[in-house]
């Protein structure tokens, strides 16, 4: 029998995460709900041409942060993910089990999956005009040319019968779950994606414990004034429905209390406690900043296939290895940081050839236009700095652009600088994966403004995001720091790394919903 008063120590283990977790499953069931899914169906294209019917849907694993982080919980635990109904794959066996629960076919996996089908035309308003690129813009910081979506009517109709439907959707499918127990649930719900859940679900079951996890930043109420007031008010609106709202910084917290001071007047906002009171619910603002499994990157690190790309990249590598490895989108500030690596090489010519540039560049969301637009840019950049810098049999750039996770693990075994220069976000998780692996007493060149320097920044060199002057300076400190301070700085980043990781990020959420349960 547990202990009613369960705690966990500062630093959260794998045994804290599954002592909590089988507490908390014994008292409520567990309903996870996300935009994307741990499994997505996918129909063979073969089959697809076929006469024959549909085909037969294949299970793959699913992509993204949420699925990474609870993969432990997946793995050991029976609860139910909510997630959207992505492919075809996904409609057929939905269609086929009536819209309820299937157990998850992985091997690794315990859990049910419950996918959410919507109009085709609802879920590209949602996703394509709402969630992308709006809100995501919006919250990085982005509202400038040429990447700001204009709000006309498209917007106004995309809120109603895109958003606002299909938030609805993915709150019934939680709700129908729910009443197959006679407990009330414990609902996580995850992201941007998904802001009016709280809402819905907390009409529907009043006594549901609510938990909600934002991964992207919190900006400025100056900032969400950009946008019509009825939107960013029934966001916070919906938000306070629920018992905790998680964020990545403290930041985020002070930005949203402001927000909520700024477009719910009713609400009472305690910044003392970081709560807020809304129609006699108190909800609590926590701060869980996101974090990485450190021994399934290392075990990754190590794999037959990334240790083939580490001989092929130490193959052709320099004296001083820059790495960057990110998805193509605007925040990243990818061509920012090649204009530094350029400035850099005109200031200290006699660099040249000596150092390369490895950039990992992942396609990201290119049916969005803004983003295929920054995706030429990235290119066009890198095609300029080796034009302008290039000598015989040496590339100052080579770049990496697809998505092959083992291949860029392999990039930051071998850093002697990794590069980070991000503008705005929530968390940068390969800061994070670099120094578990790197095997060379990598630097850390880190942006101030991204959303892990506050817990890394003791270990690696800070830059302003926007200063390319700057940044190129930088990265000629990391070049030429003497090899006893890099490894005092890479042990640094190695042990707060280490000791915050993904079990800890859990386990601090964890605890804090069954202290609501006491």
């Amino acid at each position: 029998m547990l202990d009613e008063s369960l705690d966990i120590a500062l630093e959260g283990s794998a045994a804290d995460v599954n002592e909590l977790c089988s507490y908390l499953l014994a008292r409520r069931p567990l309903i996870l709900v996300s935009n994307r899914g741990p499994v997505e169906y996918q129909i063979p294209e073969g089959q697809r041409q076929s006469q024959g019917g549909p085909g037969i849907p294949e299970p793959r694993r699913g992509s993204g942060s949420v699925v990474t982080a609870f993969g432990s919980l997946a793995q050991n635990f029976d609860f139910t993910w909510v997630s959207s109904a992505m492919s075809e794959g996904d409609r057929t066996v939905s269609g086929n089990s009536g819209g309820l629960r299937v157990m998850s076919p992985l091997p690794s996996h315990s859990i049910g999956l419950r996918y959410v089908v919507t109009p085709r035309r609802a879920y590209h308003k949602y996703y394509n005009v709402i969630c992308n690129p709006l809100l995501w813009f919006l919250q990085h910081y982005m509202w400038n040319p040429p990447y700001n979506p204009t709000v006309d009517g498209t917007v106004h109709d995309a809120w109603e019968s895109g958003y606002v439907e299909v938030n609805e959707a993915f709150a019934n499918a939680v709700v129908a779950e729910a009443r197959l127990s006679d407990t009330p649930p414990l609902v996580m719900g995850h992201d941007y994606h998904l802001y009016l859940l709280p809402e819905f679900v907390r009409r529907e079951i009043p006594d549901a414990v609510i938990q909600h996890y934002i991964h992207i930043p919190w900006p400025s109420p100056l900032y969400w004034s950009m946008i019509p007031a009825y939107i960013v008010g029934r966001i916070c609106e919906s938000l306070c429905m629920s018992d905790i709202v998680g964020f990545q910084t403290r930041q985020d917290v002070h930005s949203f209390l402001d927000t909520v001071d700024e477009f719910v007047p009713e609400a009472l906002i305690d910044r003392q406690a970081s709560a807020v009171e809304l129609d006699g619910r108190r909800c609590s603002l926590r701060v869980y900043p996101g974090s990485i499994n450190v021994e399934e990157v290392q075990r990754i690190a190590n794999a037959p296939r990334t240790l083939e790309y580490e001989a092929q990249l130490r193959a052709d590598s320099a004296d001083s290895t820059i790495v960057r490895i990110d998805r193509a989108e605007p925040n990243k500030n990818i061509v920012r940081g090649f204009r530094a690596y350029d400035q850099m090489l005109t200031d200290h010519p006699e660099l040249k050839g000596r150092v390369k540039f490895l950039a990992f560049l992942v396609p990201s969301r290119t049916h969005v236009r803004q983003y295929q637009r920054y995706l030429d840019e990235v290119k066009q950049a890198i095609k300029q700095v080796n034009d302008n810098q290039r000598v015989a049999n040496w590339e100052p750039i080579v770049p990496f652009i697809e998505n092959n996770y083992a291949l860029a693990i392999a990039g930051m075994k071998i850093y002697d600088t990794l590069l980070v220069n991000t503008l705005v976000e929530g968390m940068n998780l390969v800061a994070k994966e670099g120094p578990v692996v790197n095997l060379r007493s990598g630097v850390l060149a880190l942006s101030r403004s991204s959303g892990v320097y506050s817990q890394l920044s003791a270990g690696s060199l800070s830059l302003a995001p926007a200063d390319i002057d700057g940044t190129a300076r930088t990265l000629y400190q990391a070049i030429t720091m003497p090899a006893q301070e890099r490894k005092r700085r890479a042990d640094l980043l190695y042990e707060s790394v280490r000791r915050h990781d993904n079990d800890d990020w859990l386990a601090r959420q964890l605890q804090d919903i069954a202290d609501l349960l006491q």
